[in-house]
């Protein structure tokens, strides 16, 4: 992490230097005894972490960390307590009271690099669900739109993908195979046998779920899910 290391006295300053330089995931970009120096530096590079004292010469340190528009990740590093609560209301990693142990200074920078390890992970783009599936059915990959399928049965050496209007898809794959096909959240199994389109529930009784005026059973084991589903969607 590019760090800069703020306090207007040498020899905190220095002191400050040696305990930074003891942490090798940290990198002093520069250590400077006036805040003013600091806007020239964060528009030249990337700045990750501010050691920041507050009592300074011109523009104290709270006051410098609430004139930047995008602060960097910030310790506060003093000699009076008495700022802490303004120091966390600018959200400040971490207040250290001068003198600082070593320990308590290398827990602060340890918050400091979680949090900087939390911001690096960017965030996947979300992926588009598919609308269809392909599955093996009479020698050749039949295509299945998600929102036709009503429910799917799982029998002994076949799995029979029942379709709006009364069709059928008959295909080999196995039930799970299936199942790993579907978009989540739009099917659910129900019983060892059966996974159902969620959108084509007609009614749901105490053993059976009715689609297209099919009563399919509801397994023991698969009840709470489907109760859940339910309770989310209950009025």
């Amino acid at each position: 992490m590019n760090c800069i290391l703020i306090d207007d006295e040498s020899p905190a300053l220095k002191l400050l230097e040696d305990n930074v330089r003891q942490i090798p995931y940290l990198n002093v970009v520069a250590s400077i005894r006036g805040p003013m120096q600091l806007f020239d530096l964060i528009k030249a590079q990337q700045i990750d972490l501010l050691f920041l004292d507050i009592q300074m010469p011109g523009i104290n340190g709270l006051e410098l960390l609430r004139s930047l528009k995008q602060p960097p990740m910030v310790i506060m590093v003093t000699a009076y307590p008495e700022h802490a609560l303004d120091g966390f209301n600018l959200d400040v990693v971490d207040y250290l009271v001068k003198p600082v142990p070593f320990s308590r200074f290398f827990k602060a920078v340890e918050k400091a690099r979680e949090l900087y390890q939390v911001r690096q992970v960017k965030p996947k783009p979300a992926q588009p669900e598919n609308d269809h599936v392909f599955v093996n059915a009479n020698y050749s990959l039949v295509k299945v739109r998600m929102q036709d399928i009503t429910f799917i049965e799982g029998l002994k050496d076949y799995v029979r993908i029942n379709i709006q209007d009364g069709k059928q898809v008959i295909t080999r794959m196995g039930l799970k195979g299936v199942e790993e096909k579907l978009s989540s959240g739009r099917f659910m199994r129900i019983h060892k046998s059966y996974i159902i389109s969620l959108e084509k529930i007609e009614s749901i009784q105490k053993t059976q779920v009715i689609i297209a005026g099919t009563e399919i059973p509801i397994g023991e084991g698969y009840r709470h899910a489907l109760q859940a589903y339910v309770n989310g969607k209950n009025l």
